[in-house]
């Protein structure tokens, strides 16, 4: 509001506009996300664990899974700190090698043989514009693999956009969320200035993590299965929450140490690390 009472021309438009991609979220994409609600119960049932990977501004997503308050373990945040960190902008662990390290093929390979995957497992993947390297190779890494793939995307913008591979992330899952959020990803368009400013994607992203945590975990209470849940003091105590944060810690480390202490067998033995995860549960 200026000094005669004024309310700008922009004011309120972005909220507006990802509101009202939220309501097309939950219209559109609710049969998908139920769908993948389900795959991630069955992961998470079997022993086995959700892995999430983001690069760019898509980590947000995946830390917006787990670790955090109302969050369980079952959800494996991969995220390479190379390509997801961006305060430093320029210089040393700058931007432009955070872009160019994400267009690099092969690397996704590389970061997948650290871990072993059992055949329940699912990968969840975010990539929004679903074009850059690492996430596409990572999607088809999973599912060479075995796992089911689901792909956290904006269709028109992946659409509209050059893939550095010639393959989209939505045309290489099992499963797509359409996140439905415009080409660019900027929503406001201000008279006067070139461009429009005001991305969307994480607000509807993170709409998509916790509707997909908060219909698993039913699924899973259905099943007689009851994660700890990280909850705050304020809600249950300070004594019951320690208990909860080192449960969900301790139930994540369990998950995480198979993996990864199975990897080595399943490149040793050539039969890949599907199997190997296979053995030791």
């Amino acid at each position: 509001m200026d000094l005669m009472g004024n309310v700008p021309g922009v004011a309120g438009q972005w909220i507006s506009r990802t509101v009202e991609l939220l309501h097309q979220l939950q219209e559109t994409q609710s049969e998908a996300i139920s769908t993948a609600a389900q795959w991630c119960a069955q992961a998470i049932e079997a022993g086995g664990m959700v892995h999430m990977f983001g690069s760019g501004h898509s980590r947000m997503a995946v830390e917006e899974m787990f670790p955090r308050y109302g969050s369980y373990p079952g959800f494996h945040p991969i995220v390479e700190l190379s390509m997801t960190f961006h305060t430093q902008v320029v210089g040393a662990n700058g931007q432009r090698q955070a872009m160019f390290i994400e267009r690099v093929p092969g690397l996704a390979e590389v970061i997948l043989s650290n871990f072993a995957f059992a055949p329940t497992d699912v990968m969840l993947v975010f990539s929004v514009s679903g074009t850059s390297t690492v996430p596409v190779e990572i999607a088809e890494g999973a599912r060479r693999r075995g796992l089911r793939t689901i792909a956290v995307t904006s269709v028109p913008h992946s659409e509209a956009s050059v893939s550095a591979t010639g393959v989209r992330l939505k045309d290489v899952a099992d499963l797509v969320i359409d996140i439905a959020t415009p080409p660019g990803d900027a929503l406001v368009s201000i008279p006067g200035f070139e461009t429009p400013v005001g991305p969307g994607s994480t607000a509807v992203t993170v709409a998509v993590v916790n509707e997909l945590k908060v219909q698993t975990a039913e699924i899973l209470v259905g099943r007689g299965i009851h994660p700890p849940v990280i909850t705050a003091a304020a809600v249950v105590g300070a004594g019951r929450s320690a208990e909860l944060f080192d449960a969900a810690y301790d139930d994540h480390a369990t998950r995480v140490a198979a993996a990864i202490s199975a990897a080595g067998q399943g490149r040793a033995d050539g039969t890949g690390l599907r199997r190997a995860a296979q053995v030791i549960r």
